[in-house]
């Protein structure tokens, strides 16, 4: 059940306040193992598919004017069912009720780390001012992809939410495993060509006022894209296997 207040919740500038406990005026900077362990089986709990760790570099913190450094990236599976659905506004709403399910659940995260001692924040989902594809990728553990989406181990379908953090011990991850896909979306393309709205211009660049993911839910480049039919490992079998044919 959605609470009352959180309604609309993805269109409010700025986030809304809805923590329960303050940050410290002292912030921890490291967090045990134990702690961190108890996070993640807290985001498992509500059904997030796990937790990434990005720290920004000095370059992308200049570029966007922002000062911050530790981001935990809480990530979920939009649900199969709501995917494949035909778009239309009723979707939008279910699929920004399901956000909004979701996003609740992360002011839970960061007033769980508040009052454990570490300053803890969200970032605004539709924050303009910052790229969430830029922070992201400097996890890495994920890329983006042709469509412009980006793809985690996890699935195609992965939402997210964002906290930054006084942590700095936290597990970053110094290489990304992920780098041969583009290589493989360049031999595809078949969400460029299949995009019913024709949202992407002569450079690929995506059309966001003609694209209707936001508006109508259309996920049609999630549905015909073969790491959502296929699998992240299924497609990654493939791609060696091409590449020995060059």
């Amino acid at each position: 059940m959605i609470d009352a207040a959180f309604e609309r919740f993805r269109y409010h500038k700025p986030l809304p306040n809805f923590y329960k406990i303050e940050n410290p005026k002292n912030p921890k900077r490291e967090i045990s193992e134990e702690l961190l362990f108890e996070l993640n089986e807290l985001a498992l709990k509500y059904d997030f598919t796990g937790i990434s760790y990005s720290k920004l570099s000095d370059e992308l913190k200049q570029d966007f004017n922002i000062d911050i450094d530790n981001i935990l990236i809480f990530k979920f599976l939009m649900g199969d069912e709501l995917i494949r659905m035909e778009p239309s506004r009723q979707k939008g709403k279910l699929m920004d009720d399901e956000f909004q399910e979701y996003g609740i659940h992360v002011y839970e995260f960061a007033d769980f780390l508040r009052k454990n001692g570490f300053q803890a924040d969200l970032i605004h989902p539709l924050d303009d001012s910052i790229s969430l594809r830029a922070i992201a990728m400097q996890s890495n553990d994920c890329v983006i992809t042709r469509s412009n989406m980006c793809l985690f181990k996890d699935g195609l379908q992965v939402g997210f939410f964002m906290i930054h953090t006084s942590i700095d011990n936290l597990p970053f991850k110094k290489e990304n495993d992920m780098l041969w896909v583009p290589d493989f979306c360049s031999t595809c393309g078949i969400c460029i060509e299949r995009c019913p709205k024709e949202a992407f211009d002569e450079n690929e660049k995506l059309l966001r006022k003609v694209c209707t993911a936001h508006r109508e839910g259309c996920n049609e480049c999630i549905l015909k894209c073969p790491f959502y039919k296929r699998g992240y490992d299924k497609v990654k079998r493939r791609y060696e296997r091409m590449k020995k044919r060059r």
